[in-house]
């Protein structure tokens, strides 16, 4: 296993030195990991005494706001759908129909821009910016029809026909189930809306994942793909650095073992509290920053600080448990397979097969452009170079020397890096 770089070491020796070690004791070192991801918000608690309050930045209001919300905040039009997927599960997808500087003809018929974020995330992080750094927005105001999809599990897709959500069997799925059943609902309903035969796909993280299932495994929905935009591309975890999935990974039997086989790091409404109410304290902002870089990358510069009581209280926003042991399973290897349910006989039931079988991204023939980060934690620089011998209708690619996981979505320049160049190359693709 490859050492941290030295902004993930940094950040892991903070939480260390300043929980861990004052809590040694055979108990406390036994549950060390879990404390970080289960007790971190009610620590956070503690350093609002001393007049900690007295020192508070301005709060941003998208921070308690769900999407829709946020959306109507700024001016722009909102649209909100429920769809089932085949399996059964209920998701929400969001439209940004048109934006506010072409709203004149509202009855043209506009390119549709699809987006899909990525782990422990949501559809906000697409709009948690400031509208002249969200891409959401940005695609919006550039005469584009915007839509945003959920995946299940997450904050705003938790329901189901007929499963309870706090139910084993509602979250029995990992990303195997967002690629064959999520993906292909959302797609076939926006086209269906629209009326367009084809669409334009970004996604980020977990979001290309999925993408990059989807469209080997399934000609039908690859077919309505113009363009698929790739951003912080996620396909094997053999080099990742990140210490969440490193922790994931270590911890496995003890997160099993606390959260059972059920939902990990869900958007629960102390967090919400914890990133509107608490991270906007000066004694505290700096912690809250901290667990972002701690899964994603250490960037300092490139964040914008002010919005980091938005980025905490709309993530993380949950997955299954199921979902985080898949990714474990992948930890140190090049490949990208199905979930390994266990077993030869279980394997049978599932796929036909004694085992999981593999993703072949060769089998995707869809005009591909990808950007990636050289700072990334999650979805490392060697990675990416994998993936990329494996891309046969590449179209584009672009590294960026100090990008993290994040900064793909709340840099602070990433409409000069990133968003300027899909806009460009989707107006090159009427």
């Amino acid at each position: 296993m490859q050492p941290l770089p030295k902004g993930a070491q940094y950040v892991t020796d903070y939480f260390e030195d300043t929980y861990i070690r004052p809590l040694k004791s055979r108990r406390a070192k036994r549950f060390q990991m879990w404390y970080l991801f289960k007790v971190m918000s009610f620590i956070l608690i503690l350093g609002t005494t001393r007049g900690a309050f007295r020192k508070q930045r301005s709060v941003n209001p998208e921070a308690s706001m769900n999407i829709s919300q946020i959306i109507s905040y700024w001016g722009y039009p909102d649209e909100e759908y429920d769809i089932t997927t085949e399996d059964g599960y209920i998701l929400s997808l969001y439209r940004i129909p048109y934006g506010k500087t072409n709203s004149e003809n509202n009855s043209v018929q506009r390119l549709v821009v699809y987006l899909q974020h990525g782990l422990l995330t949501s559809a906000s992080s697409w709009i948690s910016n400031l509208p002249n750094n969200s891409l959401g927005f940005l695609l919006a105001d550039a005469g584009y029809d915007v839509w945003m999809g959920n995946s299940r599990g997450t904050t705003w897709s938790r329901k189901h026909l007929y499963l309870k959500t706090n139910s084993k069997e509602f979250w029995a799925f990992s990303f195997d189930e967002m690629a064959k059943y999520d993906l292909p609902a959302s797609i076939n309903f926006i086209v269906k809306q629209t009326q367009q035969e084809q669409i334009f796909y970004v996604g980020h993280s977990q979001g290309t994942t999925i993408a990059f299932i989807t469209f080997s495994t399934i000609p039908k929905i690859a077919e309505r793909i113009k363009v698929f935009f790739a951003l912080a591309p996620v396909f094997s975890i053999k080099y990742s650095k990140s210490p969440l999935i490193k922790m994931a990974y270590n911890w496995k039997s003890l997160i099993k073992f606390f959260s059972g086989s059920k939902e990990f790091l869900p958007n629960t409404s102390f967090k919400r509290f914890v990133g509107s109410t608490l991270c906007p304290l000066k004694i505290i902002d700096k912690i809250c920053r901290d667990i972002l870089f701690m899964v994603t990358g250490y960037d300092l510069k490139n964040l914008n600080m002010s919005r980091v009581d938005v980025y905490m209280s709309q993530n993380p926003a949950g997955t299954s448990v199921q979902n985080m042991l898949h990714w474990c399973q992948l930890f140190n290897s090049s490949h990208l397979k199905a979930f390994d349910w266990g077993s030869p006989d279980l394997n049978l039931v599932h796929f036909n097969q004694t085992t999981s079988p593999l993703y072949n991204v060769t089998n995707m023939n869809v005009p591909t452009a990808t950007w990636s980060g050289e700072n990334d934690l999650l979805a490392d620089p060697e990675d990416v170079k994998i993936l990329l011998s494996e891309i046969t209708n590449h179209i584009y690619h672009k590294t960026i020397s100090y990008y993290n996981h994040v900064d793909f979505l709340f840099g602070l320049d990433v409409y000069h890096q990133v968003y300027s160049e899909i806009i460009d190359i989707i107006q090159g693709n009427p």
